[in-house]
């Protein structure tokens, strides 16, 4: 009956013989070493894939410790700067005190300095009066008398005069 459909036995069953032959040896030699190519090419493929996700964990890290170290630098610059100001404010305050010191030093300098002018126009006022005072003496009494003694009597009269506008 298989001979009727041009199917001969011999023919089939050596054809079979030769695929299974072939399926052994393909198996052997090629699906086995196919297989184990794809199974290590997979590893390399999985041990990729793990190596990528610690970089990334890594670099994750990383950014982490660089925020931190950044925000550190950020919180040490405004430390800096507070530091800086406070700095500044206090020599800011020492230059105003220098400052006021001074002025008051050239105040009190300025005030001994007018008082010692003060005293000196004082000396040559009373000298000019009682050079005034003798002139009009001697036009009064028309005689010249001693200036020593013109000069004694007026000083006392100004030492009596001064002596009672302090008093």
């Amino acid at each position: 009956m298989l001979e009727a459909l041009g199917i001969n036995w011999g023919v089939l069953i050596a054809q079979l013989a030769a695929f299974v032959i072939l399926f052994l040896l393909l198996r052997k030699f090629a699906y086995k070493p196919i297989v184990g190519m794809l199974d290590q090419r997979a590893g390399r493929i999985r041990e990729s894939m793990e190596q990528a996700e610690l970089v990334k964990q890594q670099t994750l890290q990383a950014e982490e410790r660089m925020k931190t170290q950044l925000e550190e630098a950020r919180r040490d610059g405004q430390k800096v700067l507070a530091q800086a100001e406070q700095v500044s404010e206090r020599l800011k305050e020492e230059a105003r005190v220098a400052a006021r010191k001074e002025a008051e030093a050239i105040i009190t300098r300025a005030q001994a300095e007018i008082r010692l002018e003060r005293e000196q126009a004082i000396d040559e006022l009373r000298a000019e009066v009682v050079d005034i005072a003798i002139l009009a003496a001697e036009k009064v009494v028309k005689e010249s008398l001693d200036k020593a003694a013109h000069r004694r009597l007026i000083d006392d009269v100004i030492r009596e005069s001064g002596a009672l506008k302090k008093g």
